[in-house]
């Protein structure tokens, strides 16, 4: 039976979603649950999985249509079927005039036939499908335009992704003369940094008349400040902080790489810590949800990461499960895909408990916002060398700070420091988690 392609939800106010790419074509098979096709997010990119197994077909949406939640946008026809979902039937040749087969284009060639407004089903490739060079071709031959009206239009034929177009367009930057690293050579942000402006010229320039320069700001980052605005403003957050001796820490993180083919940081360590903590202290993994307060079954430790477009959080699930090479490795894993924008959807909820680690920029401490609806966040700051009392003696020690901010409707004061001191006591004392 077939199986309807629809445009997922990919979150609780989401209208509508866009299509990036497709990674399979139109009469391509395809296997359930292998990745379909790429669609944004209001948090990253991510690859949607075949919900059936089947033939590919019926696709009315094409790379970077807008299209609403719950729209049909294909369908998966099992052996035998028809789009209409009846077995299939030969076509009469007077009929297939009046039922062409579908447009195979490469997701490039679509994106940039669509930027210059060209009707793809007249384009006819040198191959079997249309690709990048067939559109680029079809440009090139277009006629009629005055010499003026064509060299202000060679920037727009170079293949560039939207943003690198954008910020190209507003900085006056000839995209004909740059050289793209991107898929098929296209312009990627990245090759434009050295020409954009430095941080200092972004600055109203009152000498020369009050220029206000605005940065462009995408999609996915402009959800981040409505939803951490909407945190901020609704949930009454307090903070604890706790100095925490984090030699047992360094000791065991070196003892452990000497012997590990996996490469341990020190957010490794605390996931698998804070996970302990969770596990004596569950009032930190709840949920405040419909004026209730929700206590999550698993333990799942989201990482605060940072990409160019905002703030993501991917999630290790089921953490305090996990030993150390496992968690390890899945970190290593999600941040990567997180970096190059291909979290997939799984990757990104059913977190209870946020880690914002900034220890790797210098920064000594700092406050987190609760990421809703978890109860509450831990903010760590580096490992740096204090003088602090031992054994009645002063002493140099490697030291770190922890700050918890906490949901009050969920956690009060008393619970939110018990669980800073066992995780504290954890760090110090890491051979507590064989107790």
């Amino acid at each position: 039976m077939a199986k309807d392609v629809i445009m997922p939800a990919l979150g609780m106010a989401q209208e509508t979603g866009t299509l990036i790419q497709w990674l399979k074509a139109a009469g391509d098979q395809v296997s359930k649950g292998e990745p379909l096709m790429e669609v944004e997010t209001d948090k990253a990119t991510v690859e949607i999985e075949a919900p059936a197994s089947g033939t590919l077909a019926n696709v009315t949406a094409q790379a970077g249509d807008v299209i609403p939640v719950g729209q049909r946008i294909a369908r998966i026809l099992a052996p035998g079927e028809s789009d209409s979902g009846s077995p299939a039937k030969p076509v009469p040749a007077s009929q297939l005039e009046s039922h062409p087969a579908p447009v195979l284009a490469t997701p490039v060639a679509a994106r940039l036939a669509a930027e210059h407004n060209l009707d793809i089903t007249k384009i006819k490739p040198n191959g079997g499908q249309i690709r990048k060079e067939d559109v680029l071709a079809i440009l090139k031959d277009e006629g009629g335009r005055k010499k003026d009206e064509r060299a202000s239009s060679d920037s727009s034929r170079v293949l560039a992704s939207p943003k690198a177009r954008r910020l190209a367009k507003e900085n006056n930057i000839d995209l004909t003369q740059i050289r793209g690293t991107g898929p098929e050579g296209a312009v990627i942000v990245s090759n434009l940094q050295s020409l954009l402006p430095t941080a200092a010229t972004l600055l109203p320039d009152s000498s020369a008349g009050g220029i206000d320069y605005q940065l462009p700001t995408s999609r996915i980052w402009r959800l981040m400040v409505e939803r951490l605005s909407q945190a901020w403003t609704t949930i009454p957050h307090f903070y604890l902080m706790r100095e925490v001796n984090a030699s047992r820490l360094v000791a065991w993180r070196e003892k452990i790489e000497s012997t590990s083919t996996e490469k341990i940081t020190y957010t490794d360590l605390l996931v698998r810590l804070t996970a302990a903590a969770l596990r004596k202290y569950p009032r930190l993994n709840a949920s405040w949800q419909n004026d209730t307060i929700i206590l999550n079954p698993e333990i799942n430790i989201g990482l605060a990461v940072a990409v160019d477009d905002g703030l993501l959080v991917p999630v290790i699930h089921h953490a305090d499960e996990m030993i150390l090479t496992q968690l390890a490795a899945r970190r290593a894993e999600i941040v990567a895909r997180a970096k190059a924008g291909k979290l997939p959807l799984d990757d990104l909820g059913g977190g209870t408990f946020t880690i914002s680690n900034l220890g790797m920029y210098g920064v000594d401490a700092f406050h987190a916002i609760v990421n809703p609806p978890q109860a509450a966040i831990l903010a760590v700051s580096r490992i740096a060398d204090r003088v602090v009392p031992l054994n009645g003696q002063p002493a140099v020690q490697p030291m770190m700070t922890l700050s918890l901010s906490c949901d009050h409707r969920v956690v009060d004061g008393a619970r939110g420091a018990e669980f800073l001191q066992a995780l504290a006591g954890l760090i110090e004392e890491p051979l507590q988690l064989l107790n």
